[in-house]
């Protein structure tokens, strides 16, 4: 009989035969192969559907249970018929009660599980692999049904984002899928999360696109496509193929109008910038009084949110009737802005105190009433052309979103979707656009990115311990090349770019003034074309890459040397704007090599 040759795995020694490979050939074909990373996204989207329905119920239970009610802000003031003896005062002590529940179970399970969830999953893709713990799922799960049951004024994406993308991470681990893999398996997670949960499954693909990742690829796309399809379809079999939130119907009847939501978007950039730092000033504010154990000051500081409640109950929970009344126009501008102001306040302190939950309902709650208050200040002072009140609100709710968040995309597609009107899609992309552009001039941070900055993290930067770290660009960089002058032929381009052994040549004019970088492709691609349509010189080929400057962290300029057509990147004099060096591969390798 032929001998069956045996394998042996270098860490457990002489194992099975061939036959026992194929288990392990499989797993390796579905962690690499293209379809199995399509296949393991549909079990993650799976996955995040069943975990967006469970959440949902628990958030449900807990509400009845905590306040007599499904969603105590559709009823606010009203007393619990559990404890009706208390009447509406009952409110000072439900934050309380979970709080107890609450904050020893994150304290000692999962302290990730505090705050709003998608800076964690940002930082575990940017810096730590995709790895996200699996029991973050659990403990997010309970934690923020709690929190929200219990009045914690918060919303609900942040959590299943968090729950989806554990998901997704713990998938990775099982399957030992590469780095990449699994980061993808995270933000497959994180859109099967959104599309669950908000019945929008294209605004799940570009969250996790747009904020997850922070790029755009084919495979990353289809991927997230497949998962958020697959909890979309899960979400509508268990909550109905309606949107969470019921808007009015949305027309622009005058074309001045424009000009009004241009505006408005400017003014709900400058209110999402002051909601991101009321929030953090608020929980600062918070760390600095609490001096007790940290899985009590969910319970003491529950006591505080209560009064809030107690003087503004609509602030119970996530708000959503609430919003979808001011919506309507069901509210007076003053008692509108007393509601912009209390759901500011109530938010942070839900978060300030330890709660758990997200901010993403919270800013479009903001910016509802911050839109139905401008709309009916509008339709006062122009009552011809100023429209419907409910538009702007819509507008309002997508402008501040972006404005916190500066995530345009995502906010333009979560709005339409919501409101399923093909009008919306003009005004909404004006006053979004403006929004960002607002947030991006004034701010650096968005209201994600600056929690994790506060703990010194930059998601640009490296991660603690990296190799490239604090090494700046001009003690690496090489001498820069012979640059081309700008009047230099194709022909003469092409022989210096074979020699250079760079693939890409900085040009410079003849004035010595910088033009750009010619790359052996472009050169390539032009003298390939037809005599008529190619160029003569390098000039009308040079094009400036993204600008890598001498006092610039190494880890920063990887992004722009990653996407560099050529081998490598020319470096700027931070003032005169002049080549002074250049940066390739190689000199960032040696950089590693160097402090190894």
């Amino acid at each position: 009989m032929t001998a069956i040759p045996a394998t042996r795995d270098r860490t457990r020694g002489p194992i099975t035969a061939a036959s026992g490979a194929e288990p392990a050939q499989r797993l390796a074909g579905l962690r690499n192969a293209s379809w199995g990373v399509m296949a393991l996204a549909v079990v993650v989207g799976a996955g995040a559907g069943v975990g967006s329905v469970v959440f949902r119920w628990c958030i449900k239970t807990f509400t009845r249970l905590l306040s007599g009610h499904n969603d105590y802000s559709a009823s606010p003031g009203t007393s619990n018929p559990h404890v009706p003896w208390l009447g509406p005062y009952f409110v000072v002590l439900v934050p309380v009660i979970g709080g107890l529940l609450y904050g020893p179970l994150v304290n000692r399970f999962a302290k990730e599980a505090r705050g709003h969830g998608v800076p964690e999953v940002m930082l575990a893709v940017a810096q730590r692999g995709g790895k996200i713990s699996p029991k973050v799922a659990v403990v997010k799960t309970l934690a923020s049904a709690l929190c929200i049951g219990s009045g914690g004024s918060v919303g609900r994406e942040g959590p299943i984002v968090q729950i989806g993308s554990a998901l997704g991470s713990t998938l990775g681990r099982v399957t030992k899928a590469a780095e990449g893999r699994t980061k993808l398996l995270v933000a497959c997670g994180a859109a099967g999360g959104i599309a669950a949960t908000f019945n929008a499954p294209l605004a799940g693909v570009f969250f996790a696109m747009e904020l997850i990742l922070g790029t755009f690829s084919a495979e990353a796309f289809g991927a997230t496509v497949l998962a958020s399809v697959t909890s979309s379809v899960i979400g509508r079999a268990s909550f109905g193929d309606v949107a969470f939130l019921t808007l009015p119907a949305f027309h622009v009847d005058h074309l001045a109008q424009y000009g009004f939501f241009a505006l408005l978007g400017i003014v709900a950039a400058l209110v999402g910038l002051g909601f991101t730092r009321f929030l953090y000033l608020i929980e600062d504010a918070c760390d600095w009084l609490w001096r007790g154990p940290e899985w009590l000051r969910p319970a003491v500081g529950g006591g505080l949110l209560g009064l809030v409640l107690l003087a503004l109950p609509e602030m119970y929970g996530v708000g959503y009737p609430v919003l979808e009344k001011a919506t309507e126009g069901g509210y007076a501008v003053g008692f509108l802005l007393l509601l912009l102001a209390g759901k500011m306040l109530a938010t942070s302190l839900t978060i300030g105190i330890g709660g758990s939950g997200g901010v993403f309902a919270p800013s479009l709650f903001i910016g509802a009433m911050l839109g139905s208050a401008y709309g009916i200040g509008v339709h006062h002072l122009l009552p011809g052309t100023a429209g419907a009140v409910g538009a702007y609100a819509v507008i309002g709710m997508g402008a501040t979103f972006a404005g916190a968040a500066r995530a345009p995309i995502t906010a333009v597609v979560i709005l339409f979707e919501l409101t399923g009107e093909y009008s919306i899609i003009l005004p909404l992309m004006l006053a979004i656009v403006l929004a960002t552009a607002t947030s991006h001039l004034l701010s650096r941070d968005t209201i994600y990115t600056l929690k994790l900055r506060r703990r010194g993290i930059d998601l640009e930067g490296p991660a603690p311990g990296a190799a490239i770290g604090t090494q700046h660009v001009g003690a690496v960089m090489e001498p820069l090349p012979s640059p081309l002058p700008a009047t230099t032929a194709l022909a003469d381009a092409a022989d210096l770019l074979s020699l250079s052994g760079h693939g890409a040549l900085p040009v410079v004019a003849e004035t010595g003034e910088y033009v750009g970088v010619v790359t052996a492709q472009a050169v390539a691609e032009a003298l390939a074309e037809q005599p008529d349509a190619a160029p003569h010189t390098v000039e009308q080929l040079a094009a400036p890459p993204t600008t890598v400057t001498p006092e610039q962290p190494l880890a920063q300029a990887l992004h722009a040397l990653l996407s560099a057509a050529g081998t490598g990147v020319p470096v700027l004099d931070s003032e005169r704007g002049k080549p002074v060096g250049w940066l390739s591969h190689q000199s960032a390798l040696r950089a590693v090599h160097a402090t190894t």
